[in-house]
């Protein structure tokens, strides 16, 4: 994370709203330094470039939303299982907030295509890290095929995410939460002589 002086913190602060609200591509350079009430000059000495301006952005974002949950997993009390699902009730509680317009990365990664722009990585970054974050969630529940489950998971998250965008389904994760239970419920362990696993059936669309 680079230094930033209080100009380049004010700039980092208007980018992250507008951004989210408005639009990457949407906004331009010349929108931003007016709303933060900085000169041109500074954004390039401080971010070198709007591109860098929006990996910087989403990088704060990766590194709060990470020790958000984490915090969030450490105080809940959740055990085993519930801990999986625990995910699904911080996820849902953010979809009812006030302004919530899907998530803010998969969102940049649909308005950024190109792989070589500095912002892809931080959004990588941080899809893997909620990936690996539930398939650890699922080895430490000794649920089987943990890193499979993790991935599953996450598709059920970005599924929910993506309908709050489309129809603005402030439900969808809560519905993900319940689809979440089976497929955790299809990963237990057997005890041995209890017969096969259920079978996995995906969720309805």
């Amino acid at each position: 994370m680079r230094d930033l002086s209080a100009s380049g913190e004010r700039l980092l602060e208007v980018a992250t709203e507008v951004f989210y609200t408005e639009g990457i591509r949407a906004t331009g350079v010349d929108t931003l330094v007016k709303r933060a009430g900085v000169s041109k000059p500074t954004l390039y000495a401080q971010f070198e470039s709007k591109e860098n301006l929006v990996a910087t952005v989403l990088d704060r974002r990766r590194r709060t939303r990470q020790e958000a949950l984490s915090r969030f997993l450490a105080e809940s009390g959740a055990t085993g299982e519930e801990r999986l699902l625990a995910v699904f009730d911080w996820l849902a509680e953010g979809h009812g907030r006030s302004g919530f317009r899907g998530c803010p990365f998969t969102n940049a990664a649909v308005e950024l295509p190109d792989p070589e722009h500095p912002a892809r990585a931080v959004i990588s970054g941080y899809k893997n890290w909620l990936r690996n974050t539930l398939a650890r969630l699922a080895e430490d529940a000794g649920l089987t095929e943990p890193d499979e489950l993790g991935s599953d998971l996450l598709l059920l998250i970005d599924g929910a995410n993506s309908r709050v965008v489309v129809a603005d389904d402030r439900t969808a994760m809560g519905r993900a939460r319940s689809a979440a239970a089976r497929l955790i419920a299809c990963a237990r362990v057997r005890a041995p002589g209890t017969g096969p696993a259920p079978a996995h059936h995906p969720p309805n669309s």
